[in-house]
């Protein structure tokens, strides 16, 4: 085992720069909402959501519908990002029936 010493003012140094680090970590973590992490759905917890076949949610990916993360060769989505497409097809279906309505 080495030992390296360091006077004491070089000591205080560092431990001032990294409790400005973590201030600044912390402060970014406030402004950025929640400090854990959220819980991500896979393919199959998406699938089953959004009441759609694998291909597609391949499909939504490809086109740019729904963001994704890829991690390895699995994709994960965010249950916000489930929620507005749901409520965007939502708002079409309603809006085809609307339009729907007036031709009749």
């Amino acid at each position: 085992m080495e030992i390296i010493n360091i006077e004491a003012r070089t000591f205080e140094a560092m431990m001032t720069g990294f409790e400005t680090f973590a201030e600044k970590v912390d402060a970014l973590c406030r402004a950025n909402g929640e400090k854990t992490m959220q819980k991500w759905l896979d393919n199959q917890e998406a699938c089953s959501i959004l009441s759609i076949t694998p291909r597609t949610l391949q499909t939504y990916r490809d086109n740019g519908t729904i963001p994704y993360t890829r991690i390895g060769n699995k994709m994960y989505y965010r249950p916000d990002d489930l929620k507005r497409l749901i409520l965007r097809i939502a708002d079409r279906e309603k809006q085809k029936i609307s339009n729907n309505s007036k031709i009749d």
